[in-house]
């Protein structure tokens, strides 16, 4: 079995990853996560990995119990771009300097680095202090590999959705936030006139993307999206559209930083790596829904 490591690993996106890669039963997975000691997060803990409750700065401290690793799938990060404004050092300091960490790790410890990029990047990096500091770390690998000739590849997220995302607070997704409104039966808020689009990605289809990622040489960065966008107006349309509830909508004050239209050109993905995404939105919606 090979012996993988996941950053970030019991967040959102790493703990489905994390319960994908032991499902396979072809990986030894190790988990590093400073909210290990937060009990929100305890049922996201998969029996069958190994966890380490730290940040990913200090993951060279941790090598003697780590040790080396076949890949390492780097998610730990300061995600979403309002909390970025709020503490742009705070946000800077983790996204880059943990990614320094996990890279100086790697060409010591691990054959390859997977690196969880941000969408936010086509936008305009210095849009927000969060799609800068993204950036700055795909920088970081591919410093990594050009100088030490550490295998590492970037994936850039378009917008992620779909079971454990957070539904409320600063991390809440849109989609997430939609269904925890709809659950208790109140209108759905919108920020700024809902005509913004998104290329909304199952987390299904996203660590299917990761796993690939980490079964192959390619390096360079690699889109993972749909190649398809819906307004946040038509998403909340498809919800009052099969819901039993007497809902509305309501629209509040543009937010700085944030993109008008994000589409994923996965064509690059698809012929490198065969990676195709295979969840559809309306689906999801209509079954959670109703």
């Amino acid at each position: 079995m090979e012996k993988i490591l996941v950053t970030g690993g019991l967040g959102f996106i790493g703990s489905n990853l994390v319960d994908k890669l032991i499902e396979t039963k072809k990986y030894n997975v190790w988990v590093i996560d400073n909210h290990m000691s937060d009990s929100s997060y305890f049922e996201y803990r998969n029996l069958k990995a190994q966890y380490i409750a730290d940040d990913v700065a200090n993951i060279s401290q941790w090598r003697h119990e780590l040790g080396y690793f076949d890949v390492i799938i780097h998610l730990g990060a300061h995600a979403r771009i309002q909390p970025s404004f709020r503490n742009p050092v705070n946000t800077l300091n983790n996204n880059i300097i943990g990614t320094a960490a996990v890279c100086e790790y790697a060409r010591h410890y691990a054959k390859r680095v997977v690196y969880a990029g941000s969408s936010s990047f086509y936008s305009g990096p210095k849009l927000n202090p969060y799609a800068f500091s993204k950036y700055i770390g795909e920088e970081v690998c591919d410093l990594y590999t050009q100088i030490y000739g550490l295998s590492t590849v970037t994936a850039r997220f378009f917008n992620v959705y779909g079971p454990r995302q957070p539904k409320e607070g600063d991390y809440a997704t849109v989609i997430g936030i939609f269904e925890r409104q709809h659950m208790a039966g109140q209108d759905l808020t919108i920020i700024g006139d809902g005509d913004q689009r998104r290329d909304f990605t199952h987390v299904n289809d996203i660590c299917d993307g990761l796993i690939t990622m980490a079964q192959n040489s390619m390096t360079g960065v690699y889109n993972l999206g749909t190649g398809t966008n819906y307004s946040i107006n038509e998403i909340a349309r498809m919800i009052m559209s099969v819901s039993s509830k007497n809902i509305n909508k309501i629209y509040l004050p543009q937010r700085p930083g944030e993109a008008r239209i994000t589409l994923a050109d996965i064509s690059k993905t698809t012929n490198d790596m065969g990676w195709v995404p295979k969840e559809n939105l309306s689906t999801y919606i209509e079954n959670v829904i109703k």
